[in-house]
């Protein structure tokens, strides 16, 4: 049995220093127009609002800080759902955290309960991302500074779960979903690929979450995403290195059948 995990100091005071960081940039934002995340896209000028300066309304002229707030709270608790311990409880009639790692997520619930428990829970794990966040985005028309609050509450939602006692998953799947409701296909394929091959050659699972962050962030300024785009993309960082910090302790591992092939060329 593996008892569930919680984050390690470093992890913490690495999470504390980057929210305060995101805060900070966010304290500090000029009064801008309302653009797309993507400079690039074609919108006409009159379009455009102003909104948000550290003094006086929180949006003057864009989204009202309520319906910002009630957005990010819904995104909390979408995230906060803990589909792949119910699913393990459901199917597999097990409890996820007592398998592998010991962690709430949708991996555990395939050692736990096969494809028939594994499936659905990336499945809801990735939904409860795409849902809020698209939502907000395409649906209220949310976007920019206003928006980021509402994509990182998901991913915070997951990891911190208050259903689990603020124990939560390591955000991967979730991070999918959030990513899918900001940029649709795009960054998920790209943060998809990059894990895949990441996984193909290498043993540490963290390291490969982390190299797929780092393509993301590659793909983002490659694109011209806007800074709020990268705040988000902070953030996202920031959780996915607190849930895997003691895992990143150790350095990256080949996979045992790249060892043997690059051995027998030497």
């Amino acid at each position: 049995m593996h008892p569930t995990r919680s984050l390690q100091p470093w992890g913490i005071r690495v999470l504390s220093a980057g929210l305060s960081l995101i805060g900070l940039l966010l304290a500090a934002a000029p009064v801008q127009a309302h653009q797309p995340f993507f400079e690039g896209a074609d919108i006409p000028p009159d379009t455009m609002q102003h909104y948000w300066t550290p003094v006086g309304s929180l949006f003057p002229a864009g989204p009202s800080f309520g319906a910002v707030l009630l957005w990010t709270v819904l995104g909390f608790l979408a995230g906060s759902l803990p589909f792949s311990v119910w699913m393990g409880r459901l199917i597999a009639r097990s409890d996820v955290r007592r398998y592998g790692d010991g962690n709430p997520g949708a991996a555990n619930a395939w050692r736990a309960g096969g494809w028939r428990a594994g499936v659905p829970a990336v499945l809801l794990d990735y939904l409860k991302g795409a849902v809020p966040v698209g939502l907000a985005h395409f649906e209220a028309g949310l976007s920019g500074w206003p928006l980021v609050p509402v994509a990182l509450a998901p991913i915070a939602g997951h990891a911190f779960s208050p259903l689990l006692r603020f124990r939560g998953g390591k955000a991967v799947a979730v991070t999918f979903g959030v990513w899918s409701g900001l940029t649709l296909w795009a960054g998920p394929t790209v943060l998809g690929l990059t894990l895949l091959l990441a996984i193909a050659v290498n043993a540490t699972d963290a390291w490969s979450a982390v190299l797929g962050m780092v393509a993301l962030l590659l793909y983002l300024l490659g694109s011209g995403a806007s800074s709020s785009l990268l705040v988000v993309w902070v953030g996202n960082l920031l959780v996915v290195l607190g849930k895997h910090w003691s895992e990143l302790r150790n350095p990256p591992r080949l996979r045992p059948w790249l060892r043997r092939r690059l051995g027998r060329r030497g």
